[in-house]
């Protein structure tokens, strides 16, 4: 059977070149771009060419590896203070994900690690982390879907929110990785697909994949979520996510707290899917998870046309908390997290 992630594939690095799918593009284009520069991939992530935040974790190690490649330096230090600077500045694209943090930091360890070597060598080695970050993303989300296959029967019907599949990640994605493990057994999951208001990434995205892999999807406007929960067409709901803190609280797609809620009135479990670098011990609660606020256009003249008065307020933020009482569990590569979070999310990094 076809899988989505046999049909494209978010990210490429080849020849020392990085190519991302533009995701501003689906469903109607499918286009490569070549990443000429750091600008390029801070641009790329910051206007969600590229999106989903492995895939973002992904993009900014090769980022960051390939947009030092032209610093001159002839001792560490030297290396090392153009390359800091760098690092923040493409940490500034998006503040909520944190697997962009976390892949920033990671390429920072390298580079340190290496401080007795040569600045050429710095420099190679800092491709090959990179590249490792690549690699090990696409097993992360194999081993998602292994374990989240278990919350799945045939003729099943679930919910999704935004998109968290192939093209949000290296391969496979994280809330669809369970999803295409049932099909390939030969299971028939009915997803039923939010739209994901502003930017529709789940009529653009998350419908356009899975109806490529001859998956049953249905897609639904936000706001239908509860009629359909209410008529029994849904047995779980499942998202991948941007940022856990350390109590289990969950910061995805704006909306998917409204969608939790919805899921508890209609006693429907629901099923958070990331990789542990997604999970923040640093952050406490979802109280402390910087959410961004994106431009009012993204609103008011969504996709070319004007459907808000001019000069009319408006609030857009990009993410939105789901507190941890409403997660039936967290579906990660190391195994399966339920309550009481902030002691199971803990063990799993000792």
């Amino acid at each position: 059977m076809i899988s989505k992630y046999d049909i494209v594939e978010p990210l490429r690095f080849e020849e020392g070149v990085l190519y991302i799918l533009d995701q501003t593009q689906l469903p109607e284009k499918t286009v490569m771009l070549k990443m000429d520069s750091i600008e390029d991939t801070w641009d790329a992530i910051k206007q969600l060419k590229v999106r989903g935040a492995p895939a973002i974790g992904v993009a900014a190690g090769y980022g960051l590896a390939l947009g030092v490649q032209d610093i001159e330096a002839d001792t560490f230090d030297s290396f090392f203070l153009e390359f800091m600077n760098r690092k923040e500045y493409l940490a500034s694209s998006r503040p909520t994900a944190v697997n962009l943090f976390w892949a920033l930091d990671r390429m920072k360890n390298r580079a340190r690690e290496l401080r007795e070597e040569s600045v050429p060598v710095i420099k190679q080695g800092l491709i090959e982390e990179a590249m490792k970050i690549h690699e090990e993303d696409i097993e992360v989300c194999r081993k998602i879907g292994e374990y989240g296959l278990q919350f799945f029967k045939d003729d099943m019907g679930v919910l999704t929110h935004c998109n968290a599949g192939g093209i949000a990640t290296s391969r496979y994605g994280t809330a669809l990785s369970p999803i295409y493990f049932a099909h390939e057994k030969g299971w028939n999951i009915r997803v039923y697909a939010d739209e994901t208001r502003p930017l529709l990434q789940g009529a653009r995205l998350t419908a356009w994949e899975l109806h490529e892999s001859g998956i049953d999807v249905t897609l639904i406007t936000d706001n239908m979520a509860a009629m359909v929960m209410s008529k029994g067409w849904v047995q779980a709901v499942i998202v991948g996510c941007d940022r856990v803190a350390a109590n289990g609280d969950v910061a995805n797609k704006i909306g998917t707290y409204g969608v939790a809620l919805l899921a508890k009135a209609h006693n429907i479990p629901v099923y958070v899917a990331c990789p542990t670098s997604t999970i923040d011990l640093q952050t406490k609660t979802g109280m402390d998870i910087p959410i961004e606020e994106r431009d009012e256009k993204e609103v008011t003249e969504g996709f070319g046309k004007r459907t808000a008065p001019v000069g009319v307020k408006v609030f857009n933020p990009a993410f939105d908390v789901t507190p941890h009482e409403l997660v039936t569990a967290i579906i990660t590569e190391k195994g399966v997290v339920t309550a009481p979070y902030e002691e199971n999310i803990k063990a799993l990094f000792e």
